[in-house]
């Protein structure tokens, strides 16, 4: 069940964020002992979000009371998604639209890390790809345009050739070195990827689709999947044991997390 504020969540609270799909989110995994690993930056990107969404400020203790009472008798691990929207936008009139409210909904979670991923690269630019908002189309329609093609998901290219993100995923390279490569583009600033990038030898740098596909490995980062390898992209295979990739699942699973 999801709620509004706390409280059971109506038809009718939902039909404005239906009907006009303006709004943020975060997506938080809480593990076993009932922590969450970058809850702090989870926390940090809502606040952001909210005052270039709404241009208002948000109550994070009150968001903190909300996840707690929603995950009360939930079964652990979940995922519990945080997403701040007005019940009185109108389509007409967005900028009237200052009162932000916060839904929370729970669902549960697979095992880290998943099966690797298999992505087909297609040209796509996320709207201000800063932040992470539910106009989800866009990423949706690319991915499954890659599953009907039989991949798992679509690898953004945008238009200027560089590799940016997955539809709801960072994406980051193991060059020959050994050393990981984050792409420097326009992309969500993920929370799993400020964990890792916090830790080990990484770089940022532009990747073509071309010197994608010429990495020694490849990996699907966040909150829900942790550390994910790439199988493939388009018909260029990858190795999904790579010591990197092994490396990379225990320092993020040996991260500590924090308690709401």
């Amino acid at each position: 069940m999801a709620t509004l504020n706390g409280k059971p969540v109506s038809v009718d609270d939902l039909l404005p964020l239906a009907l006009t799909n303006v709004g943020h989110f975060t997506s938080m995994r809480v593990d076993a002992d009932g922590s969450i690993r970058g809850l702090a930056l989870h926390l940090e990107r809502l606040t952001r979000d909210c005052t270039i969404v709404w241009g208002a400020a948000l109550d994070i203790g009150r968001v903190r009371e909300c996840v707690r009472q929603a995950l009360e008798g939930q079964t652990l691990p979940c995922v519990v998604r945080v997403t701040i929207y007005d019940p009185g936008i109108e389509m007409g009139h967005p900028a009237a639209a200052d009162e932000p409210h916060i839904l929370v909904s729970v669902r549960g979670a697979g095992t880290l890390p998943p099966a690797p991923l298999r992505a087909q690269s297609q040209v796509y630019e996320r709207d201000l790809p800063q932040v992470k908002h539910t106009g989800l189309f866009g990423a949706l329609h690319t991915r499954g345009t890659a599953q009907r093609a039989d991949y798992d998901d679509a690898l953004f290219v945008g238009r200027d050739g560089f590799v940016s993100e997955g539809g709801t995923w960072n994406v980051a390279f193991v060059d020959q070195a050994g050393t990981v490569v984050w792409p420097q583009a326009p992309v969500l600033p993920g929370v799993t990827m400020a964990l890792l990038q916090q830790r080990g030898d990484h770089r940022t740098a532009t990747v073509t689709l071309e010197q994608a596909k010429g990495m020694a490995a490849a990996f699907a980062t966040n909150t829900s999947i942790g550390v994910r390898p790439l199988a493939s992209i388009d018909d260029t295979e990858f190795p999904v044991d790579h010591p990197v990739l092994r490396q990379l699942q225990e320092t993020y699973l040996s991260i500590p997390g924090e308690i709401l």
